[in-house]
């Protein structure tokens, strides 16, 4: 198993410690690419034009489980998952 399918299968659990690194490493792995927004504002964007917008976690790095929920429902959307 790969280090992208490894972090998909982690994802995929929806762990409470999911960093927003491992986010933007496992959406590249799909063939998003990030494009910076206004503040903590941040989009994915892939070849088919399939948009994942969100604000970057702050203070810390963790993603909140609701936003995980929202992108694992976006990405089966897509089939991507």
């Amino acid at each position: 198993m790969s280090q992208a399918e490894k972090l998909i299968k982690r994802f995929c659990d929806k762990p409470k410690d999911f960093t927003y690194d491992e986010l933007r490493s496992m959406l590249r792995s799909m063939g998003y690419n990030e494009i910076p927004g206004k503040g903590s504002g941040v989009k994915f964007i892939d070849d088919n034009k399939h948009v994942i917008n969100l604000h970057k976690p702050h203070p810390g790095n963790i993603i909140k489980g609701y936003l995980l929920e929202q992108i694992k429902n976006k990405l089966e959307e897509v089939g991507k998952l």
